[in-house]
């Protein structure tokens, strides 16, 4: 059993049903950044939408977290990574001119806000995680439990 593990199963929820709703949302109407932060985004309208995708997949991923958090590590890694790879591009958009600094806001609830409880979850999972990696992963282990069985 990991420590807080009630409240790491309802932020993932919470995270999982923000990133369908948002990457839904974002994947119907792309258009919707360009209107809220006064930008033409004509070029980059699929490339929005596709980001709606990918974010409304990771909400999927996040649900699983909450339903297993005891092997949610390396999702909730990649996804805390993306959380903070996704602001540096938005910065970088930002610093070239290429969108304007109102787009900064779509950082603050996509990423900055999900860092602190993402981290928490991560360390409050490390120790399950690495004693999982040291046995073998679970995978292995029921292969090895198929095989003793099906040959004795």
């Amino acid at each position: 059993m990991i420590p807080r593990r009630r409240l790491h199963r309802l932020l993932f929820v919470a995270a999982g049903l923000y990133n369908l709703v948002w990457g839904l949302w974002t994947a119907l109407d792309p258009r919707w950044l360009s209107r809220v932060a006064g930008i033409a985004m004509t070029d980059a309208q699929q490339g929005f939408a596709g980001l709606g995708m990918v974010v409304g997949l990771y909400g999927i991923v996040y649900l699983e977290v909450a339903r297993v958090p005891e092997r949610g590590w390396v999702p909730a890694a990649v996804g805390l990574a993306g959380k903070v790879l996704g602001p540096v591009g938005v910065v970088w958009l930002v610093l070239t001119g290429r969108w304007p600094a109102q787009t900064l806001m779509i950082t603050v609830t996509n990423d900055l806000l999900w860092w602190a409880p993402f981290t928490l979850y991560l360390r409050d999972t490390w120790p399950v995680f690495l004693r999982d990696l040291r046995a073998g992963s679970w995978a292995q282990q029921s292969y090895r439990k198929r095989a003793e069985g099906c040959c004795r």
